[in-house]
């Protein structure tokens, strides 16, 4: 049987480069939400799924609906919190093979509005160690009340 987690991914493994990258937010059925430490769009998350594939079409089809239904769920919180007038949605994967979804809001007065995101800015924001917290908690709140209302 081919395993769930691919060795040297840091999705699968949960290591310090994750840490580094990201806060773990919420643990959904298939994917975690994790707000990414570059702020640089307030309110940045990426939704990975809970398992190691590349792509998604090697997902079933009720795990990719569940997939998506959670991205969807991330991208309407997300949307609705920080008051965004559009949430970008990339799919890469050519250096983190794990299949994931960076979320980014964004509103016309972003330097990079009527262009795809900057996935990795030269200069980022980041929060400091009393905001992130806040952040990923609020965040939280609102991710898991948006959740129990689909599963009900």
């Amino acid at each position: 049987m081919k395993s769930r987690f691919k060795e040297g991914c840091f999705y699968c493994e949960h290591n310090q480069t994750l840490h580094e990258r990201m806060i773990p937010i919420v643990t959904f059925d298939a994917s975690t939400v994790y707000l990414n430490r570059d702020q640089t769009h307030p309110g940045r998350v990426i939704v990975a799924l809970n398992w190691h594939v590349d792509e998604i079409f090697e997902l079933s089809q009720q795990q990719r609906t569940t997939f998506i239904e959670e991205v969807s769920l991330t991208a309407k919180v997300v949307k609705e919190h920080f008051n965004a007038a559009k949430i970008n949605l990339g799919v890469y994967g050519d250096t983190v093979s794990h299949l994931h979804f960076h979320i980014v809001p964004k509103v016309p007065a972003d330097s990079d509005w009527d262009d795809s995101f900057i996935n990795n800015p030269k200069d980022p924001t980041h929060l400091s160690d009393s905001e992130s917290p806040k952040r990923v908690n609020q965040l939280r709140e609102e991710l898991e009340d948006e959740y129990e209302t689909i599963r009900d």
